[in-house]
């Protein structure tokens, strides 16, 4: 018993490291033993028949798929304006004006249903001689004269070389009392122009125009450049016409709107 006292823990420490080692020699036949059971379980696994799965039903996706390839269209502007709505007006007899592009009131909306051409007239009404030799009576007609007094017809007296507003004669053809046809020679423009008793001068100088704003009912006729309009709550004046087209100004902006002839 005494030498258990004096030497218990040598002996402890002894069967302990002799469980140690036997451990230690016990542990590869134990790995061995698990990598057999591993293996067989494989083989098992893999030797053992596989029930097939069942087929996966695709058919929610493929519809799907298929809905994707063919988009059903949905038109949110010319139907309900769901993202563009439009703006209405009321006109004057009460009905209602869908503004789309704009033109529908307002400048844009004007019409142009005529032009009329203004001309520059000159005819050779007479011709006198005397002992001074011999003159001529020409009319003259500025159609597109700003004042309405100088649209009339003014007759000119002249004589070969004659210089006066209008035009001066440079040519007589025939016999000077009664010629076929005289040569002229514009004043303002410099161009040569021919005329006889029967045959007259015309140049087109400028146009007027006939007018309609729908919107409210209103007509205007024979306006010419610089004329006043009044629509759409705005003041207008004409600025320019051609044989084609109308510009329009307005006064609050300057705005300028060109509109072409709907009569053509």
């Amino acid at each position: 018993m005494d030498f258990l006292k004096k030497h218990y823990e040598k002996i402890l420490l002894g069967v302990v490291l002799l469980g140690l080692v036997g451990a230690v020699v016990f542990l590869p036949f134990l790995i061995l033993h698990d990598r057999n059971m591993l293996d067989e379980t494989r083989m098992g696994i893999i030797s053992h028949p596989v029930k097939p799965l069942v087929p996966l039903d695709l058919t929610a996706a493929s519809n799907a798929i298929q809905r994707l390839q063919l988009p059903c269209p949905l038109d949110f502007e010319t139907t309900n304006r769901l993202f563009n709505p439009v703006e209405w007006q009321r006109a004057v007899d009460g009905t209602l004006i869908k503004i789309e592009s704009g033109n529908e009131v307002g400048a844009g909306a004007v019409m142009v249903t005529h032009l009329t051409p203004l001309y520059f007239i000159l005819t050779l009404d007479s011709a006198e001689t005397n002992e001074f030799g011999a003159r001529y009576i020409i009319g003259v007609e500025r159609q597109a004269a700003a004042l309405a007094w100088r649209r009339v017809k003014r007759q000119h007296y002249a004589s070969v070389g004659e210089k006066n507003e209008a035009f001066t004669i440079t040519t007589v053809q025939g016999p000077p009392a009664n010629p076929t046809g005289l040569i002229l020679q514009l004043t303002d423009s410099g161009e040569m122009a021919t005329l006889s008793k029967d045959k007259p001068f015309r140049r087109v100088d400028a146009y007027m125009a006939d007018l309609r704003y729908a919107p409210e009912g209103k007509n205007w006729q024979d306006q010419r450049v610089g004329d006043d309009l009044k629509f759409a709550g705005d003041d207008y004046i004409i600025v320019a016409i051609n044989r084609n087209e109308l510009v329009l100004s307005a006064k609050s902006n300057q705005k300028k709107t060109t509109l072409t002839d709907d009569s053509k």
